[in-house]
């Protein structure tokens, strides 16, 4: 009884005793297209691949300088609102002081 394996499950493991593996009839030989590596174009796939690998990075900046510049947004418009609630606190201890006076002066 002979078994036969498959690409997960080979019979096995022993590169040995694998079948040796053989080209298919239907594609003739020497039917791949040649590589051509060119300064050039080996260049600018490098580079394009540096590039690639640098967008990751490019976003997270981007991301955090638009989180920074809304963090300073906020952080002014709190301070506005702070302030506006420190003048309206003001007025309202100087109309109290002007009401003291005009109280003590009338009496």
């Amino acid at each position: 009884m002979t078994a036969i394996g498959t690409i997960d499950r080979p019979v096995t493991h022993d590169p040995q005793k694998l079948a040796p593996m053989t080209s298919s009839t239907s594609e003739p030989s020497g039917s791949a297209t040649p590589d051509v590596t060119t300064i050039g174009a080996n260049a600018s796939r490098q580079n394009r691949t540096r590039e690639m690998q640098l967008i990751p990075e490019a976003m997270a900046r981007a991301h955090m300088h638009d989180r920074l510049r809304e963090a300073e947004a906020e952080s002014q418009a709190m301070r506005l609102v702070t302030a506006r609630r420190m003048q309206r606190r003001a007025e309202r201890a100087s109309m109290r002081a002007r009401r003291a006076l005009a109280m003590a002066v009338m009496h």
